[in-house]
């Protein structure tokens, strides 16, 4: 898809369905022709309303008329380029709610001359109209989709600028390495060294330090963005679907005295003290001839495969024999990196010989509450609502793989170094560390890349 600037686009920003207000967006060289059109100050349309004219960030009441029929009457909002969201002339039409009303007025303004604007096509002109650089449009959509306070804190700081900011300052200093490299080649007949090489060694480990410590984040981030995959399993009627219900307040998952009731995997979205976590519950773990139950079983196990943390449920009024099988299961099948052995209905069996694990009881809140801080321990993601101050998060895979390229290329810088190669091999590394760093802000990009971040936005924004 080829980038059109010049034509004018239209669409409806807020969401289908019945409401107070629906907000149809037009942004382009033609909106303000367009929306003199159709808008007039009094109902006959005969003011003479020349929108043209209005004050940049002025809201005017009227009507909105096609061939003297009043379809609504609205609020229209002027927006004049540059200082506008896309960097163009832009109106808002905000008319009464409801999709036929919102319809209508978006067919009107498309046979007055606009098109239907594409997916994130609005930010993607702000990012061409530069506006903001290709990570802030990214934060955009983070922003929409946020559930949680952790992920809107995160897409605020990237929207502001976090991520830009520690780029160009990565790509400052590497800027002024190569410069002062490339200038020696222009003097290499009389031997002359700019920068020591060990001055390029040491900038060059410094900032493969600092992009190394915030790679390492993008786990926390993926969680902040994604959620955590809590898994919930063990034997037959260990509790897990009571628990899975218990954490949702709600009836969910059928609980059952008859094993093996649940034959396929439940799954919901929980919030635990801001931090999303997608609940699973899965079938019985046990050797089972019933071809369903079975393939819910196989289900299971695939499912903990993909878990970022498991919860293993033992019933505590099972027999010794049967727990000391569960415990020994539960240390030999499972990583215990993301895996916490939970003992069920503590209050029939209080198990106080038994020390690891932990025990719960839904009749006691308490025990609930204790299981869910070791939830977010367990995970690492005790303070993840706070966060330090100044501290960059990437929760994005592509802004991952950039600076993974970034690193790379440094290091490549290192072996050039200790080759004892010149000046000319260093500044092709540089160069490429460059570029990557220009992947992330949008400053080196290509068609393809752009039309699959916008693809991912939603129509009218």
């Amino acid at each position: 898809m080829k980038f059109n600037l010049s034509d004018t686009i239209a669409a409806i920003s807020t969401p289908a369905g019945e409401g107070g207000i629906a907000v149809i967006r037009i942004s382009g060289n033609d909106s303000f022709k367009i929306a003199g059109n159709i808008f007039s100050k009094t109902k006959n349309g005969s003011d003479g309303t020349e929108i043209s004219k209005f004050d940049s960030h002025t809201v005017h009441f009227g009507y909105i008329s096609d061939n003297n029929e009043i379809i609504d009457e609205v609020l229209l909002t002027v927006f004049r380029d540059p200082n506008s969201y896309t960097g163009e002339d832009v109106i808002e039409i905000s008319s009464h709610g409801g999709n036929f009303i919102a319809q209508k007025i978006l067919s009107l303004i498309i046979k007055k001359g606009a098109r239907h604007a594409g997916p994130g096509e609005f930010t993607k002109r702000a990012f061409l109209n530069g506006k903001m650089d290709l990570s802030q449009a990214e934060a955009v959509a983070d922003l929409i989709s946020s559930k949680t306070n952790a992920s809107h804190a995160s897409s605020i700081k990237q929207l502001e600028g976090s991520l830009s900011s520690l780029v160009n300052g990565v790509k400052d200093e590497i800027i002024n390495v190569t410069s002062l490299l490339e200038l020696e080649l222009d003097f290499a007949e009389e031997d002359l060294e700019f920068v020591k090489k060990d001055e390029v060694k040491i900038k060059a480990e410094k900032i493969i330090s600092r992009l190394e410590k915030i790679i390492s984040s993008y786990i926390k981030g993926k969680v902040i963005r994604e959620g955590v995959r809590l898994v919930i399993a063990g034997r037959p009627n260990s509790g897990k679907s009571s628990l899975f219900n218990y954490l949702l307040k709600t009836n969910r998952a059928i609980v059952s005295d008859i094993a093996g009731t649940t034959r396929d995997f439940i799954e919901e979205k929980l919030i635990i003290e801001g931090v999303l976590f997608n609940l699973i519950d899965t079938a019985g773990i046990r050797s089972s001839e019933d071809l369903i139950e079975s393939e819910g079983i196989k289900r299971s196990y695939s499912k903990m495969e993909e878990a970022d943390l498991i919860l293993y449920l033992t019933d505590s009024s099972e027999k010794d024999e049967e727990l000391k099988e569960d415990t020994e299961t539960f240390k030999k099948a499972f990583d215990q990196k993301k895996s916490l052995m939970v003992y069920t209905k503590s209050d029939l069996n209080d198990l106080k010989n038994r020390k690891e694990g932990i025990h719960i009881s839904l009749l006691k809140d308490e025990t609930i509450e204790a299981l869910k801080k070791k939830m977010l321990k367990k995970i690492s993601l005790e303070n993840l609502t706070s966060g330090k101050s100044g501290e960059i998060i990437i929760t994005n895979l592509r802004h991952r793989i950039c600076l993974e390229n970034v690193v790379d290329s440094l290091k490549s810088t290192l072996a050039t170094l200790d080759a004892g190669m010149t000046g000319e091999f260093l500044s092709v590394d540089l160069r490429k560390a460059l570029a990557h760093l220009g992947e992330i802000t949008g400053e080196v990009t290509n068609d393809d890349i752009l039309n699959n971040i916008f693809r991912n936005f939603c129509i009218g924004k």
